[in-house]
């Protein structure tokens, strides 16, 4: 199992930083965050979570919100990329890029 998600499981708050653009500008690639360990239920559109959509991980933002498909998953071009209640953490905070 993903670290992070054994982490976030075990109730503790990480410092993730992912590789990637698709979250641009918000989020740099590899640009720290702080991970909160949240329920699905607890999120909204519009925040970002660590997921698991189709056996993949991603820090990526909440589209939209099913009580029986859980939340859309996407990023911040336009892509999305499915419908998952495997979430792990929510981001409360943006930390600097080094």
């Amino acid at each position: 199992m993903n670290w992070k998600i054994q982490k976030l499981l075990n109730g503790e708050t990480i410092i993730s930083k992912e590789p990637g653009n698709s979250m641009l500008p918000i989020l740099k690639s590899r640009q720290p965050v702080v991970l909160k360990p949240v329920q699905w239920q607890n999120c909204e559109e519009g925040d970002i979570v660590f997921c698991k959509v189709r056996g993949n991980c991603f820090t990526h933002l909440v589209k939209g919100k099913n009580e029986k498909r859980g939340l859309l998953i996407g990023n911040n071009r336009g892509h999305l990329n499915g419908w998952t209640k495997n979430v792990y953490g929510i981001v409360t905070e943006i930390l600097p890029s080094k």
